[in-house]
């Protein structure tokens, strides 16, 4: 495989024929997560790209390996969703070179923030929820009952390697007491394959700029069951949310936003296998189990900086995942009323 990086990324797209010969390029770092190269190069007369290359360690504490081969599912994604979703929302694909694990991509614009740093600073904005409840809600009901739309939609591997044994695997290594639970959480989400699920629907993979926002990473996308991206997504906003205890009711707004756009959205064709409600129940033990992967998982989280906060979130997903709250709905009230009553030790 031929490595790319920031020094020799414009002659491989002369040799490619994206720039021409002597082309003065700027080639710009992305940080757009732990397992991939992401060069933003600006083209002169021309609009930018993006290239991607996926590595096969990923940049982690705990060593964590994954085929390169995950680039292509990324394509295949990015192909499905592009006609579901505004102009804009995801990047087109431009090219592959599939020996080299390398993806050409349309660039979003160079102005965006990522908004995990807007979260993190307690930048709360309704309308990036909504936008997102309604691209999630798209995303799941247009492609549900329909695996067609992905090429190997049976094949969970990737998914398994990115998400499945670091996140869910692994706590049950780590938590002995809850490996029944998780396996059974395993076992239904495998029996409820029925919609292209991303689970990368992450604040770190969305870009806000002025033409509104777009979305990025798209490797462990799969044809799987929807209660994983909701579990997965609400798991990053909780935790954030433990910065600015003072801001709860904010927080608590911002989430409410996000669900009930997503619920309007995806059940606008009523009896459909995405229906929020059934949704709904699953996701609750995906919601614990991504809380917990997120302090005791190979890929924790670097934010939560008060020393009640990791056993907070440990004990919450535990005992979530062994007696779960009866809905969605009951699981963020639960959240939110004990992390107000939290203390230096807190009792759950």
């Amino acid at each position: 495989m031929h490595e790319l990086d920031a020094a020799n990324v414009t002659t491989y797209l002369v040799d490619f024929g994206w720039l021409p010969a002597s082309s003065a390029t700027d080639v710009q770092p992305l940080a757009w997560g732990v397992s991939n190269l992401v060069l933003r190069v600006e083209r002169p007369g021309q609009s930018a790209i993006v290239i991607k290359q996926s590595r096969p360690q990923l940049r982690t504490a705990i060593d964590w390996f994954s085929r390169c081969e995950r680039i292509y599912r990324e394509a295949d994604v990015l192909r499905a969703i592009v006609p579901l979703l505004p102009p804009g929302t995801v990047p087109r694909v431009l090219f592959e070179d599939r020996k080299n694990y390398i993806l050409g991509l349309e660039a979003i614009r160079a102005d965006h923030v990522v908004w995990k740093q807007r979260l993190l600073n307690n930048c709360l904005d309704d309308t990036v929820a909504e936008s997102l409840g309604t691209s999630l809600g798209v995303i799941h009901r247009e492609t549900a009952g329909r695996p067609s739309l992905l090429p190997d939609a049976e094949d969970w591997s990737l998914f398994d390697e990115l998400r499945i044994d670091p996140f869910y695997r692994w706590i049950a290594r780590v938590h002995p007491v809850i490996e029944p639970s998780v396996t059974d959480l395993i076992d239904e989400m495998s029996r409820h394959r029925v919609c292209l699920v991303l689970a990368d629907f992450s604040p770190k993979n969305v870009l806000i700029h002025a033409d509104g926002v777009s979305l990025v990473d798209f490797e462990t996308g799969h044809y799987g069951d929807p209660a994983f991206d909701l579990g997965f997504f609400l798991s990053h906003l909780l935790l954030k949310s433990l910065r600015w205890r003072h801001a709860m009711p904010e927080w608590q707004r911002l989430i409410d936003t996000f669900w009930k756009r997503y619920q309007e959205t995806v059940d606008q064709n009523s009896g459909t296998p995405v229906a929020s409600a059934e949704t709904a129940v699953r996701a609750v033990r995906h919601l614990a189990a991504c809380l917990l992967a997120r302090i005791d998982g190979k890929s924790t989280v670097d934010y939560l900086g008060e020393p009640w906060h990791p056993e907070f979130v440990r004990g919450l997903g535990l005992s979530w995942l062994q007696n779960p709250p009866s809905t969605l709905g009951d699981a963020l009230y639960d959240f939110f009323e004990k992390s107000r009553l939290a203390t230096s030790s807190p009792k759950l």
